[in-house]
């Protein structure tokens, strides 16, 4: 075993020293949550934390998030690492000491655990400056839960500035405590949304042939976009588009003359991506005009689909391995959620990683954005453990 490697198993074994600390950080801030755009109480936690030891930060556009970097006491590389802060409008149903004070905001993604660990990653490089071959780029992002995300606006900051490769983790319910996932290339969704104003006649019940029944046109609508995937998309690239929501009518007896219908869709292929917009936006003319409506489509791009880069995610693959064994890391199969990580590996190379957090002996058995979701807080340390090895593993292979 090398000198360097030596050392970054004396200081992963350091982490652990640190690790209750994470808990009290991580149940602070599930109590305390902030919605996107709002993390003010949050951002002014961290950089508390920050200043205490002595890393300097600076804000992001109009004041959201925290860029910070700590310098090595060697030339090298500089690696970013990112952590989402915000929460979601969702009422806390857990029974614990730390549930949400906040009524109808928290913490059901596991973001308040991201926000933890790079705090404690922050105190534990502050601490061991000497043994860096480079730099630490720390990224405490707002509204990642939020289109069009804090990503856009941190990299407009200069998040990415002189960065060589970028790392971020989830903490992830899905997945038992004590494995990581991750894949190359093509990991998470591209993640749209698209609204539909149809608009018909309104009129009696009892009379719909005076009428132009918004809600049934909305109705066939719905029925032809599901058929997108299933008729009109290659069964071998993974696509899903969703209606989520139909409001419509006021009264039983009343034939509305609008209604509305809100979706999303989820693809990984741009060309399918820009397919299925296109066929959205002439299934809504065409549906409505057949019907003697009309529709008027608002579609927004969301966030891209999250790409990891081979080599990072072989990076992760082999320290995985040697952390935790072979029988714990796993490649991930496609994961229909989105996340705006993908827009810094649009910029620099970088992987995406999932931290199993789900522990059925503990009840953590809910998904993310429920109302009863928690996470095994021991994945806070196997997430810091990993972004630590990750970080000191590049820097070692990438020293000028």
């Amino acid at each position: 075993m090398s000198g360097e490697s030596c050392r970054v198993k004396a200081n992963i074994h350091e982490l652990k020293q640190s690790e209750q600390q994470w808990r009290q950080w991580r149940r602070f801030l599930h109590q305390h949550p902030e919605l996107s755009y709002q993390e003010k109480e949050t951002t002014a936690f961290v950089r508390r934390m920050l200043t205490e030891w002595g890393i300097p930060s600076r804000s992001g556009e109009h004041g959201h998030g925290i860029i910070a970097d700590i310098a090595g006491s060697r030339p090298g590389p500089t690696v970013a690492l990112r952590a989402d802060m915000d929460a979601l409008p969702i009422q806390d149903q857990k029974t614990c000491d730390y549930r949400s004070r906040q009524a109808g905001v928290m913490h059901a993604c596991g973001h308040d655990g991201h926000t933890s660990v790079l705090l404690g990653l922050a105190k534990f490089f502050a601490e061991n400056r000497q043994e860096l071959n480079g730099n630490v780029r720390l990224i405490f992002q707002h509204a990642e839960e939020f289109t069009p995300g804090g990503a856009v606006a941190m990299i407009r900051a200069g998040a990415l500035e002189g960065v060589d490769v970028v790392y971020g983790i989830h903490l992830w319910t899905p997945l038992q405590v004590g494995h990581i996932a991750s894949a190359p290339g093509p990991f998470m969704a591209a993640a749209d949304e698209f609204t539909i104003d149809v608009r018909g006649k309104g009129g009696h019940a009892g009379l719909p042939h005076e009428a132009v029944d918004s809600i049934y046109i909305g109705s066939q609508l719905v029925q032809s976009l599901q058929g997108i995937v299933s008729r009109q998309i290659n069964p071998v690239q993974p696509a899903v588009v969703s209606v989520c929501s139909f409001q419509g009518g006021s009264s039983f007896n009343i034939i509305a003359d609008q209604c509305q219908l809100k979706g999303t869709v989820r693809t990984f292929d741009e060309q399918t991506r820009h397919q299925i917009h296109n066929r959205i936006r002439q299934l809504t003319e065409h549906v409505t005009t057949m019907h003697g409506g009309m529709g008027e489509l608002h579609y927004q791009d969301g966030y891209p689909s999250v790409v990891n880069h081979a080599r990072e995610f072989e990076r992760f693959e082999r320290i995985g391995v040697e952390q935790m064994g072979s029988e714990r890391v796993q490649r991930m199969p496609y994961v229909m959620a989105g996340e705006d990580f993908a827009y810094y590996l649009q910029k620099v190379p970088g992987c995406f990683m999932f931290v199993g957090a789900g522990n059925p002996d503990k009840g953590m058995v809910y998904p993310h954005h429920h109302p009863l979701f928690d996470i095994d807080e021991d994945a806070l340390l196997i997430a810091g453990e990993l972004l630590v090895s990750m970080t000191l593993d590049y820097m070692q292979t990438h020293t000028e």
